[in-house]
């Protein structure tokens, strides 16, 4: 579709909205008695509308976050004293905050800068790629090749792009040899990238996450951090949690349906592995290194290693360390028992295994501080680690760095967006006035559902994950808290998990995505091969996750209740698959 034919549907759509809000709900009320107008909702909707026609993301953040300016500057008047105020606050809001000198935008970049460096480095020293060659070998068939596939892209969590570009042109060569299809390759790699490092805590998505959980954290007046929301959220990230276990039940079933099961039959019964009209995009390689893969792997594995172990002791020994001064100043019983142990003793007392202590340790702990000491510790090992076992020279180091540098202009960039984007929703109060004229009309049981809907077909229509994030999580999830009476309630957790699994769930769908086109391009496959291929499956997890997961969990179902269920299902559905087709 043209931008043209794109623009002559968006901007109806948009101009509508417009009209009827200020025509039924011009201003309304909010809880301390402010007056807020209806053109708050101006920047988000500008931000959807020109991202749905040009699909150029930093254009329409940035008109959104000018949009937004332009309309503070008119609630203040519009002189040239308070055109400056607002510039200055708009650039307050974005780096260091508005209430005193706030580092933790700082941390965040720094920890996105580290990270993507790090595993620039430990990619180009073959660490990662050795280590794949080894898991390589237990493949023995085209259903244990399948599987094999799929664990390689679950364990390889530290970033969508990195699992796709090492998992890919790995496995290509061994799924040909056992006649799996080009289109089955990419979707195990496109359904094995996104979902697990937005899941995991460990990745390059994580820093950009949590800035944005951190935003609305303080926009509402939360006491928790974005890392603390960022677990809370993830028992109810259905869509991530599912679409790998459906990937899992799906290659240890060998079966398929739609049109991946032609594509599959087509591979076994022929040997063509794309189909005869394919336009392949790439034919990238992966360098594995067999004269040093033994020595190799140790450039993934001490880093990695040392990341994992110093997030994880940094935010033990930082949460309880907390803790443990706060003790000090309770009461003088207290005090005395407290101060009878050194803070040493008292943080290592903890019962490592309590999920409890781990809590306490995330809540209290300055997360994104240690996330960032992490991944700069981690940086330097993994210069060390290449130049050591991998025996890389000092150039290419630097080209390395040089280019994980480069790969963070885009995170870095949609992160400052997105702090514009929260900045022009706390500016023109933009949460509390959608809150208000859905209160009486959306009911909360209802509202998580709606959130992963709305955040799917943007992400669809706009081709981008972060991009959907940064528009929906200042605008959504202040709605959310609200519709929980103003509380940190379980419609505002849901909500967290739905605008993320949804902005993944749409760009799976995607035919503009960066990474749907990636992974076709990294597995040798028709990139609308892989779309049409793909997007049934992608759709039957989106309808298990709602009808199993987001729907009863706003009902108050447990979490844990709608996965076993959403698994039971899904192993019901290729178990039925077997039964009907035994071939």
């Amino acid at each position: 579709m043209s931008y043209k034919q794109k623009a002559l549907i968006c901007v109806p759509i948009f101009l509508a909205i417009c009209f009827l809000l200020m025509w039924q709900f011009p201003n309304v009320a909010s809880d301390d008695g402010k007056v807020v107008w209806w053109y708050g909702v101006i920047p988000p909707l500008i931000a959807i509308t020109l991202a749905v026609i040009t699909t150029r993301l930093f254009l329409s953040l940035g008109v959104a976050v000018g949009a937004g300016l332009l309309l503070a500057w008119w609630d203040q008047g519009l002189s040239l004293n308070t055109f400056f105020s607002e510039v200055v606050w708009f650039a307050r809001a974005v780096t260091v905050g508005n209430d005193g000198i706030d580092l933790f935008n700082l941390w965040v970049i720094l920890f996105v800068l580290f990270m993507m460096s790090m595993i620039s480095v430990v990619i180009a020293s073959g660490g990662i790629a050795s280590a794949i060659s080894l898991l390589s070998h237990l493949a023995r068939g085209p259903r244990s090749t399948q599987f094999i596939t799929a664990v390689m892209g679950t364990v390889i969590f530290i970033g969508d792009y990195s699992n796709a570009m090492l998992v890919g042109p790995t496995m290509r060569p061994i799924t040909d040899r056992y006649k799996v299809s080009r289109e089955k390759l990419a979707y195990i790699v496109d359904s094995t990238s996104a979902p697990i490092a937005g899941l995991a805590f460990v990745s390059t998505w994580i820093g950009y996450e949590v800035g944005l959980f951190n935003a609305v954290a303080e926009n509402i007046g939360l006491d928790s951090d974005g890392y603390s929301m960022f677990f809370d959220a993830l028992p109810f990230r259905f869509y991530c949690i599912l679409t790998i276990i459906f990937v899992l039940i799906n290659t240890l079933s060998g079966r398929d349906y739609g049109l991946m099961r032609r594509a599959q039959t087509r591979a076994r019964d022929t040997g063509d592995v794309s189909a005869s009209d394919a336009k392949v995009m790439g034919n990238i390689a992966a360098d594995i290194g067999t004269e040093k893969g033994k020595t190799q792997i140790f450039s993934a594995v001490i880093p990695l290693t040392l990341l994992f172990s110093l997030i994880l002791g940094g935010l033990w020994i930082d949460g309880h360390r907390n803790e443990f001064l706060e003790g000090l100043a309770i009461d003088e019983k207290e005090k005395g028992s407290l101060f009878s142990l050194s803070m040493w003793q008292f943080v290592f007392s903890k019962p490592l295994y309590s999920l409890a202590a781990w809590r306490d340790a995330l809540s209290n702990a300055n997360n994104v501080k240690i996330l960032a000491s992490a991944a700069i510790t981690a940086f330097f090992a993994a210069i060390v680690c290449g130049r050591v076992f991998s025996k890389m020279s000092y150039p290419e180091i630097g080209k390395a760095v040089k280019e994980g540098l480069s790969g963070t202009l885009l995170p870095i960039g949609i992160i400052l967006c997105a702090w514009g984007i929260k900045a022009s929703c706390d500016k023109l109060l933009t949460g509390p006035f959608i809150a208000s004229i859905l209160s009486d009309v959306v009911s909360p049981l209802w509202f998580p559902a709606l959130v992963f809907v709305v955040a799917s077909l943007t992400s669809f229509a706009t081709g981008t994950s972060w991009g959907t994030m940064a528009i929906l999580i200042p605008t959504a999830i202040p709605v959310a808290y609200l519709l929980d009476n103003n509380t940190y309630g379980i419609t505002t957790i849901i909500c967290l998990g739905a605008v993320l699994d949804g902005a993944i769930f749409g760009d799976h769908c995607s035919p503009i995505s960066d990474t749907t086109i990636l992974s076709a391009i990294v597995s040798s496959c028709d990139p609308m091969h892989h779309v049409r291929t793909q997007m049934p499956y992608a759709l039957t997890v989106a309808a298990i996750a709602l009808m199993c997961g987001y729907l009863p969990a706003a009902l108050g179902l447990p979490s844990w209740i709608g996965i076993v269920i959403g698994t039971s299902v899904i192993a019901l559905l290729f178990f039925g698959l077997s039964r009907l087709r035994p071939d």
